[in-house]
């Protein structure tokens, strides 16, 4: 199945010429069919056989759609922008769902298989009847009904994917779909049931360099040179690993007594368990040899121009270490800089239940619909995350007694490659067999997370309509439908926590008292983009044993504290009681709504009206002592929505739809509850309960022209007005410029707010206990109007008609779209942080501020596919391609890299696939995603200025066959 970008060209043919044509072009054509016909902008992919649509992934399925752009994680898509925006919703079936997170855009791309979803459809403009909470769009997924098939239906698909990255060779996909109808005296019955289970291993390499500090030509320090520059400030090597292991049941009953009556239940099984096996090796405490490190070379950074509070503000260039060696210098520093090993097991296992009963009838003029749903989503977080810090045997242990000491690093960041290793050949540098040697390292953290997140939505409709054709007003007026919906919200989050952190040697177990559960890393880092310069010797907690026996790993860490003498065990996790909240939101919403036809003309116009209460248990801690504290509040909009289509030839649509939607918080910005973790680095992130829904105005015009079967040409423009937009503001903690400390006590008068049980590393002198400011980030609504609008222009054609004429090659066919879009307005802004502050203050730029961009948003992109269907061959190859735009995805900091968020850099992916029918009944393909293995760059401040962020991913093939009965 392939993308509508608008409804195709029906035929007028005698009977027994028609041809019914199948696969790609029969399933571009029934899409293209549904677009055209329908009353509001709408796009349409179906599937060309059961369980394919055009890719597995259904965030990649989305991405073949005009308009919409993805995000990935590993490379696998996960997030979904509608014409620049993540506020969009899912349905299944038009039912709501909920996700395994806190927000409202409902189930994970990620936790549903593709191979049991028989079309794919986005609503752009609204009609009065759709369901609000939307600013970019509506998908909705749907399944295959059994009234509709044509026969007995029995298809089965084996598969085998394989990742470039992976070290765990080929994971299985399999998937299957029965069902059938009968006629009997009691009416028509049907059944179906899809089913798929996969498992998928997915890795990408995130390598990081921070060069966010001064120093100054003036400043008198042995690294000084006769120029101003940006030191190394830290450096770090993230190895994401996934992997996941998905089941995904679809059945349906239907039974249909009369003509006129029918019933439905269906049900949606989702079970995803995803388990990450990511490790990182840092070189921490950097910069605490900023000051005698003098780099071998550096680069220009052109920090650009960065729109302002008050308007553009130039920032200017500086120069920046590009390739050198970090010392080790006991005179100067005895424990920095200092090699960590981490290991990250942040699981995920989620539950998602649909459920739907409902009936469809009609009575003369009358039909209507009612229809009871419940959607729920119930996640776990089990994970493990330890640290373990190397101690170089060929340097003296810390005189104070601290848990590091200091190792030599070298780095090469030329090449647009962010590059490092342990200096192995300079003094005072480790061998590969002093790296892997368990007494070389001793425990620093353990953080232990059970974390719950429970969701739910139940949810009652009716919607009603009667048609007016044999009315007074049935010349203009067709029907006109109404409806009441009423669904219940509810959201619990218990963080389930432990974190313990072991300073100094004295409570710190070496590696030999725990080798039993020690394995080596990761060591082909270097395998993405064939770089010299990686870290590939280091020990980790064994991330398998963690997830499949962490009663084992607790044991064996407790046992080894013991045997060391310790001071500090590994407790189990427990309620962080400030961090719990429990949301029900309960909403009504009425609708009204007029159909109408007159000559060219056709459509309609209606108003929603939505009032919904929300109570929100949080709570309050005071010396110690939780008191759940409740918080209500309650609001109403009217909605009011129009349609209107022309076709001024036979060929030619044109559109225009205005109408207003509302987009809801997520409920942990609304949540009062918080938590801190144990490194500096991360913000804490507090809820706003005061935030209120943002508000959308959406204009849409478009001209569609269906030149030929199964093709068309078409252009739109939009236009979104948006008022009390939710946006992320982050305060950054005052460091001081000349030794990079931080406040050490509450409250943080120069900003951030302070964390009581955080490590302060190097925003303290050595031996500081714990306790530290440290960022704080919360959602608000931005007083501001803000505006996106963009036009979008697609095409679809294939060269069937010419089949007399050009023979073979009459089975191409290309599609391809092209977006524009923009973004302005609103008067919400990041502050630089404060050593960013010090470096803008270098080229006369103080108070440097910037304005709020919505993440995620790229002004230009575009896709093209070819494809070939002939002679039992078909083949297809996508290129995506999106332009720059700003993150908060950025590896494993979520605390904004110099008080803003990153520029991702313009990046272009292949796709391609190729399937041949061996008999009627088996088909065998491959299946290609990231055939170029396109990396990720991300710039600091500005796009092409600082890089700060790699993302080398990996090339995916999935390959096997099917087999229809």
């Amino acid at each position: 199945m392939l993308i509508s970008t608008a409804a195709a060209q029906a035929q007028d043919e005698e009977a027994s010429d028609v041809i019914i044509v199948q696969g790609i072009r029969g399933a571009l054509g029934n899409a293209l069919n549904e677009k055209r016909e329908a009353p509001n902008l709408v796009e349409v992919i179906q599937a060309e056989d059961i369980g394919k649509l055009p890719d597995q992934n259904l965030a990649e399925v989305l991405e073949n759609i005009t308009g919409v752009q993805i995000t990935r994680t590993a490379g696998v898509g996960t997030g979904v922008q509608i014409r620049g925006t993540n506020s969009n919703r899912t349905e299944i079936n038009g039912v709501s769902t909920v996700g395994s997170g806190a927000g409202r855009s409902g189930i994970s791309f990620e936790d549903v298989s593709a191979s049991i979803i028989s079309a794919v459809e986005v609503t752009k403009a609204s009609q009065a009847k759709t369901i609000e909470g939307s600013v970019g769009g509506t998908v909705n997924l749907r399944t295959i009904r059994p009234l509709d098939l044509d026969g007995v239906l029995a298809n089965i698909r084996v598969q085998g994917e394989t990742s470039s990255l992976s070290t765990d060779g080929i994971k299985p996909r399999l998937s299957a779909a029965l069902g059938n109808n009968w006629s009997t005296g009691a009416g028509e019955f049907g059944a179906v049931v899809s089913a798929s289970w996969a498992r998928q291993d997915v890795s990408a390499f995130r390598p990081r360099a921070d060069r966010d500090n001064l120093i100054s030509s003036s400043s008198g320090v042995p690294s000084a040179q006769s120029f101003d520059f940006l030191p190394i400030q830290f450096l770090n090597q993230d190895y994401d690993n996934f992997e996941y292991e998905t089941l995904n049941i679809s059945g349906t009953l239907e039974w249909a007594p009369t003509e006129s009556l029918r019933f439905y239940f269906d049900t949606i099984i989702n079970d995803q368990e995803r388990r990450e096996e990511s490790s990182r090796v840092q070189a921490s405490g950097v910069s605490s040899l900023r000051n005698v490190a003098v780099p071998d070379s550096f680069e220009t950074v052109d920090f650009g121009v960065l729109p302002g509070e008050n308007g553009p503000q130039t920032l200017g260039s500086i120069e920046a270490a590009l390739t050198g060696i970090i010392p080790v210098d006991l005179a100067t520093d005895d424990d920095d800089p200092n090699l960590r090993f981490s290991g990250d097991t942040n699981s995920r296992i989620t539950d998602s239940r649909i459920f739907s009963l409902g009936t469809d009838f009609n009575h003369g003029n009358f039909s209507a619909r009612i229809e009871g749903s419940i959607s729920s989503s119930d996640s776990t977080t089990p994970s493990i995350n330890t640290t373990l810090n190397f101690i170089n045997p060929n340097v003296p242990l810390d005189p104070g007694g601290a848990n590091d000491n200091a190792v030599p690093f070298i780095y090469d960041l030329s090449g647009g490659a962010l590059t490092f290793a342990v200096a192995q050949n300079a003094p005072f540098g480790p061998s590969t067999e002093q790296l892997l040697d368990p007494a070389n390292v001793v425990l620093r953290d353990v953080n232990i997370s059970r974390d719950i997140a429970e969701n739910e939505e139940l949810a009652f409709r009716g919607d009603f309509s009667y048609d007016l054709i044999d009315s007074a007003v049935g010349s203009f007026l067709t029907s006109v439908d109404a409806g009441y919906r009423f669904n219940k919200s509810t959201a619990l989050r218990d963080q389930v926590r432990s974190n313990v952190g072991l300073r100094n040697l004295s409570d710190s177990p070496s590696g030999d008292l725990f080798e039993d559960i020690l394995v080596p890393g990761p060591d082909n880092f270097g395998d993405a983009d064939g770089r010299a310069l990686f870290v590939g010797d280091f020990l980790l907690i064994d991330p398998e044993l963690v997830a499949n026996d962490p009663d084992a790993v607790f044991a064996s860490l407790n046992a080894a504290i013991a045997a060391h003498g310790g001071s500090i065990s590994i407790d189990d996790p427990t309620s962080d009681q400030s961090a719990f909240f429990d949301i029900e939101e309960k909403t009504h919403a009425l609708y009204g709504q007029v159909n109408f036809e007159k000559s060219i003309f056709r459509g309609n116009a209606g108003v929603r009206y939505v009032k919904t209460n929300v109570a929100s248990v949080g709570n309050t801690i005071t010396n110690g002592v939780a008191t759940p504290t409740t918080t209500e509040g309650s609001y109403d909009f009217i909605l009011p929505r129009f349609n209107l289509v022309a076709s001024p030839l036979e060929n030619v649509q044109l559109r225009f739809s205005w109408g207003k939607d509302i987009r809801r918080p997520d409920f942990d910005d609304l949540s009062t509850s918080f938590t801190f973790s144990t490194s500096p680095n991360p913000p804490v992130v507090l809820g706003n309960p005061d935030l209120v829904p943002e508000q959308v105005n959406s204009l849409d015009v478009s001209a569609e022209w269906y030149f030929a079967p199964r093709a068309v040409v078409s252009v739109g423009y939009f236009n979104k007005k948006r008022t009390n937009l939710h946006v992320q503001q982050q305060e950054d903690p005052f460091e001081d410029p000349v030794t990079g400390y931080r406040d050490l006590t509450d409250p943080c008068e120069g900003g951030g707010i302070f964390n009581p049980i955080a490590d302060p590393n190097v925003f303290a002198p050595s031996g500081t206990p714990v306790g530290v400011c440290v960022p704080v980030s919360t959602t608000i609504n931005d007083p501001g109007e803000t505006t996106q609008k963009g036009f979008e222009v697609a095409m679809q054609y294939d060269l069937a008609a010419w089949e007399d004429t050009i023979g073979f090659a009459s089975g191409f066919g290309i599609l391809a779209n092209y977006t524009h879009q923009e973004f302005s307005g609103g008067d919400t802004v990041n502050n630089a942080s404060s050593r960013a502050s010090d470096v803008f203050a270098t080229f006369g730029a103080t108070d440097v501020t910037f304005k709020q961009p919505l993440i995620d948003l790229s002004e230009d992109a575009y896709n093209v596919t070819l494809y070939y269907e002939k002679y039992g061959l078909s083949a297809r190859a996508r290129y995506t391609w999106r332009s720059a735009f700003r993150s908060t995805d950025f590896g494993s900091t979520s605390s904004f890299p110099w008080g803003f968020p990153v520029v991702q850099d313009a990046r272009g992916q292949l796709n391609a696939s190729i399937n041949y029918n061996v008999t009627e009944h088996l088909t065998i393909g491959i299946e290609g995603v990231n055939l170029t293995k396109s990396d990720i760059r991300q710039y600091c401040v500005n796009d092409g200025a600082l890089l700060c962020f790699q993302g080398l991913t990996d090339r995916r093939l999935t390959f096997g066959g099917s087999y229809t009965f």
